[in-house]
């Protein structure tokens, strides 16, 4: 297993390797990484970037079996996507604004996010795997009193799309089974998320595979495989945790 980490280095953007409390520099991109440069970060003083750079996101609704039973909600047939925009995205470290134009109640939602790493097109479930990079961590922020606040269209992209809404990071977690993985979110230290992924309802493979029927994936785009039990609204100044062992934890500040 390696962890790709995507820094500003310098004043550009490097790749490097966790090591420890270090982060090791390599030649190239997180698609195609070169050799290492002899060059480390510590990872305490390092500024961090979004570890990849997609041209969208693709997040889920509905795809954990707790939370279906738990809200009455049916099995879905198919994936039930939405999109986010690269203005929402954001990275480890960065503060998650308020928005200005919505003063309702804002939820954190933890996530397993899967990284393209190979255009697809159309491919099968056993060709997805290997268009998928690694997996890293998600939280899909979400004004929660837009989604149906008008009776007569649900605003899923207003909703999910504010500045910083499409937090991801701090790395891209490569040669880990997705299936053996837990998400756990904490809030201020404490925990209020703590759901197994093989209760997923559309696997990270089928995911890749059925949404690449729909729409072309490119290197760096991610998939958010969508949440579980625990979601909550979060106070101006909330310090949310996104930790998933075997990738680490997503921090941000919100507002």
């Amino acid at each position: 297993m390696t962890l790709w980490a995507r820094i500003e280095h310098e004043g550009r953007a490097r790749i490097g390797t966790i090591d420890g409390d270090l982060v090791r520099l390599h030649e190239g991109t997180i698609f195609d990484p070169g050799p290492p440069t002899g060059e480390a970060v510590a990872a305490t003083d390092a500024r961090w970037l979004t570890p990849t750079e997609p041209s969208k996101m693709v997040a889920l609704w509905n795809n954990f079996r707790a939370a279906a039973e738990k809200n009455g909600w049916a099995i879905p047939v198919e994936p039930l996507t939405f999109l986010k925009a690269p203005n929402s995205f954001a990275a480890h470290g960065q503060t998650i604004p308020v928005p200005r134009s919505y003063g309702g109640r804002v939820a954190y939602e933890g996530e397993l996010g899967v990284v393209i790493g190979r255009t697809c097109s159309a491919v099968s479930p056993q060709e997805a795997a290997g268009h998928i990079l690694g997996y890293t961590c998600v939280n899909d922020v979400t004004a929660m009193e837009l989604l149906q606040r008008d009776p007569s269209f649900a605003q899923w992209t207003r909703a999910k799309n504010f500045d910083g809404f499409g937090v991801f990071g701090p790395v891209v977690a490569t040669g880990l089974d997705p299936a053996s993985l837990t998400v756990r979110t904490l809030i201020n230290g404490r925990e209020r998320q703590n759901y197994r992924v093989d209760d997923m309802i559309f696997p990270p493979a089928e995911l890749v595979s059925r949404i690449s029927q729909d729409m072309t994936l490119v290197p760096g785009d991610i998939i958010a495989c969508g949440t579980s039990l625990g979601v909550l609204p979060m106070k101006a100044g909330t310090v949310v945790e996104i930790a998933i062992d075997g990738i680490g934890t997503l921090r941000n500040r919100y507002g």
